[in-house]
């Protein structure tokens, strides 16, 4: 494989020279800011061999570099060659700081204007302005240039999200859009975010791994109609009808010219965080005058409406029965010495797959034992599949696609007899998802006010862990959904009641085990005696019991031990109804009460 990836860089530099550059950047993303990419997109994996869904590699002429997050250092370590890539922290080296000290003055830097969007590029010109090195846009990638056995771009076809499960009319949705759109003095919004098209349309395809959307674009006016840009083939006679008169489909190849055809009379408005910077470049051309602000769907999408939370509500239940059949069937078979990592992945697939209204899981099943659990997004190979041992700390992370909602879970379980470190740490990851599920706090706070809640128990001791706490999550959408999150960086926007987040706090330990408690939460409106101001709190959705045979009671408070029985106790009576013998046996057992120390 090693020569592999050193012949793809020995072309690709020739294609960079054959362009007149000096260098090209290479993120994992679409022309539509994806999280998850089809395969035709994937070309930062097919360049570097790293498969995560965050990063970027610049290939200079003379060195190269793999830039991630926290997340993946330790997957980036494992896929990627060393000697050709030099592996990069993204928060402590950004992309343009290493390009400043690695190029030279006068040099060129190439990118795909349909593959980054303009706030980063703003930046990034201006950082690499005072080393005197210039970022070019090629109009066609050089990695497609010299991927000859590329993929096809999917062809998947769009269906129809019904009422039943959406809660809205799209036309409604679309009137409400319009009305942002004219309030902010715009006569057009351009969306390019596949969530967002999917909520406004009430669509969903299969265009992407685990993630319902459909591959297209759109632009609406502020009077509310829309052109809907999108491969013909993947409409029936059905779903047009569904769109109504209001909506005008074209081939997505026109949306270029499209956007290009404006013209200077025009006000459209362009959320610069999520649509690439060709969109920026085409306005421009057609002189339009460019509104930046957000996409009003993705605020909109993110506070749930009453059918979309009692569909969420309703596909937790099921999703809880699916876990409990599957940790009471590890239960049983663990001691066989039989369960490895991969076994355990598919057969969580399986016992969801038995649910109604399952549709796939919401991501690749996160199944790592000992070491491999301390890879904070873990994907689980034939290669890489590593029998679950006694002593090992078992971390799945996992989630399904319902029709009436996308749930995402992780818990923690003891294989055999965990040590005195395993409990310390995992009671510690424990007293902060407490926290942060109890927490309360005024209207307008984001969620940076709340992350050190989970992280405290943790810094007491000097660790900490190098992910976000929470993400927003859809409805039979996106499984990482913004605009909401929380984390020490997300301070943009604040929560809003009906928000969906993850809380998930972890812990790892490189070599040895990874430990993450997630939930996922609603933001609801709380009422406190004498309250002075208006105030939220969180719901917790996810019910699926918490190992207890990995806490050390005598770390949690009185407080903490009664939050934990109170909710053993809802998974249990929610449960309970829905599962027997052997499974009904076992959830008592695995929810029964704790007695403070």
């Amino acid at each position: 494989m090693g020569t592999l990836y050193q012949e793809r860089l020995r072309r690709l530099r020739a294609e960079m020279d054959r362009g007149g550059l000096s260098g090209f950047i290479i993120p994992h993303a679409d022309e539509h800011n994806s999280e998850y990419t089809p395969a035709c997109a994937e070309r930062l994996a097919w360049i570097t061999g790293f498969d995560g869904s965050a990063g970027v590699a610049v290939v200079l002429n003379d060195a190269a570099a793999l830039f991630v997050d926290g997340r993946y250092t330790l997957q980036a370590r494992q896929q990627v060659d060393a000697n050709r890539f030099s592996l990069q922290k993204s928060h402590d080296n950004p992309v343009e700081d290493w390009i400043g000290r690695h190029a030279v003055a006068g040099q060129r830097i190439g990118y795909d204007p349909w593959l980054h969007n303009v706030v980063w590029l703003e930046h990034a010109r201006e950082m690499l302005a005072r080393h005197d090195i210039e970022l070019v846009a090629v109009d066609d990638n050089l990695v497609d240039a010299i991927w000859q056995d590329r993929p096809a771009a999917p062809d998947g076809p769009a269906h129809i999200h019904d009422l039943v499960y959406s809660g809205e009319e799209s036309i409604h949705k679309r009137a409400r859009m319009a009305a942002m759109i004219k309030a902010a003095g715009a006569d057009l919004l351009v969306l390019t975010a596949l969530d967002s098209i999917a909520w406004l349309l009430n669509i969903r395809g299969t265009d992407s791994p685990h993630t319902p959307i459909v591959q297209a674009f759109a632009l609406l006016s502020s009077d509310g109609t829309l052109r809907l840009y999108i491969d013909d083939q993947k409409l029936d006679e059905n779903l047009r009808g569904h769109l109504g008169p209001e909506v005008t489909v074209l081939p997505k190849a026109d949306f270029t010219e499209a956007l290009r055809q404006v013209g200077a009379t025009h006000a459209v408005m362009v959320d610069a965080k999520l649509s690439p910077a060709a969109v920026f470049d085409a306005l421009d051309h057609a002189g339009a005058k460019i509104i930046r602000g957000d996409d009003p769907c993705q605020l909109a999408k993110a506070c749930k409406n009453e059918t979309e939370l009692t569909g969420i509500r309703q596909a937790h239940i099921r999703d809880g029965v699916a876990l409990c059949q599957f940790l009471c069937w590890l239960d049983e078979n663990v001691a066989s010495d039989q369960i490895d990592e991969m076994t355990a992945a598919r057969q969580v697939d399986i016992f969801r797959a038995k649910q109604p209204l399952f549709m796939d899981s919401s991501f690749d099943t996160i199944a790592g034992a000992g070491p491999n659990g301390a890879i904070v997004h873990y994907r689980v190979t034939e290669d890489s599949s590593r029998m679950l041992e006694d002593g090992d700390l078992f971390l799945l992370d996992s989630g399904g696609q319902y029709l009436d909602g996308t749930t995402d879970v992780t818990r923690t379980i003891a294989i055999g007899q965990p040590n005195r470190e395993q409990r310390d740490r995992f009671t510690r990851v424990l007293k902060g998802h407490i926290a942060l599920a109890q927490a309360r706090f005024p209207q307008g706070r984001a969620g940076a006010h709340l992350d050190v809640l989970a992280r405290k128990p943790l810094w007491d001791v000097g660790l900490d862990f190098d992910h976000g706490t929470g993400h927003g999550v859809g409805q039979y959408l996106s499984v990482h959904e913004g605009p909401q999150s929380i984390s020490a960086r997300s301070f943009g926007v604040a929560l809003q009641p009906g928000m969906i987040l993850s809380n998930e706090p972890g812990y790892y330990k490189a070599g040895a085990y990874g430990i993450r408690i997630e939930n996922l939460v609603r933001v609801v409106n709380s009422q406190v005696t004498g309250q002075e101001r208006a105030m939220l709190a969180f719901e917790t959705l996810t019910l699926a019991p918490i190992d207890l045979r990995l806490i050390d009671v005598q770390l949690l408070t009185v407080a903490e031990v009664t939050w934990l029985n109170i909710y053993h106790n809802r998974v249990r009576q929610t449960l309970m109804p829905h599962l027997s013998g052997k499974d009904a046996s076992w959830l008592e057992d695995a929810t029964r009460a704790l007695q403070p120390d």
